[in-house]
């Protein structure tokens, strides 16, 4: 555990290096909350139908959305561990004496965290002065802030899990491109990042309940807008772990087959 520990460590504090890409992240994300944000509030505004959730709620999602960003996205990627496996230098991965799934895994949670540390307080701060209706509330009480931060911290360890699995496949197509966009597209779109789960229709809704997307992204910001009750939110946090057991188990079972079947040649 010391290399993993260590592993983390020195790429959060390499991570934290990139303030000024944080900077033009932070504007960005604001760009699109403020987009987002007016679409649907001239949706609903437009509309006498009873909405599955309110637009203070979707409000609340967004820009929670956009605060943890590097918690959710699928597309968050490291291309140095793309070029380690399509030229071959994972090899002098391999001569590691520690597992290459772990030392992979603490980069990429370190990586994730470090860009969110930089980017979420910003973002989370002006959020919460803003007038309405853009403006995000504070969340409804202790126990429900507690579970939000519960459950997000679970859902960052689950989609460092699947972002695992994408890499791993990269062992077998030896293209990055194919496996990045078929995660980023299909992932994200069942996790709730381009249509919230709630707007979903029911048939739809019914597929992504059974896919293990959702509880990464869009299951803790429902918890925080108590669009999900405290009751409902403690079972999610038991389907959530027991999803995030499945995906290391299936992670590391699946790499410890590619590895066996790896050729480098050269050298």
């Amino acid at each position: 555990m010391k290399a993993y520990v260590s592993v983390f460590k020195l790429r959060l504090y390499h991570g934290l290096q990139y303030r000024a890409a944080a900077l033009a992240g932070i504007a960005t994300q604001f760009f699109f909350g403020f987009i987002f944000i007016m679409v649907y509030e001239a949706f609903y505004s437009q509309s006498t139908a009873a909405f599955p959730i309110s637009l203070s709620q979707l409000i609340t999602y967004v820009w929670l959305q956009q605060a943890f960003l590097a918690f959710v996205m699928l597309w968050f990627r490291d291309n140095e561990l793309f070029q380690l496996i399509t030229s071959g230098n994972v090899a002098y991965e391999l001569c590691r004496p520690s597992g290459i799934y772990g030392l992979w895994y603490a980069k990429l949670l370190a990586q994730r965290l470090s860009s969110a540390l930089l980017r979420s307080m910003p973002i989370l701060v002006i959020a919460y002065i803003l007038p309405k209706p853009y403006g995000m509330p504070l969340p409804h009480n202790s126990v429900s802030f507690l579970l939000f931060v519960l459950t997000l911290l679970l859902g960052l360890l689950m989609m460092v899990s699947l972002s695992m699995l994408m890499y791993i496949s990269v062992f077998i197509t030896l293209s990055p491109a194919g496996s990045l966009l078929m995660f980023a597209v299909i992932g994200e779109f069942l996790a709730g990042m381009v249509i919230p789960v709630p707007l979903m229709p029911t048939w739809l809704q019914n597929i992504v309940y059974v896919l293990p997307f959702r509880w990464a992204a869009d299951f803790p910001f429902r918890v925080y807008s108590g669009h999900i009750p405290q009751d409902e939110a403690l079972i999610g946090v038991a389907i959530q772990i027991i999803w995030l057991v499945l995906l290391v188990g299936l992670g590391k079972y699946t790499m410890t087959r590619v590895l066996r079947k790896i050729v480098v040649q050269g050298g």
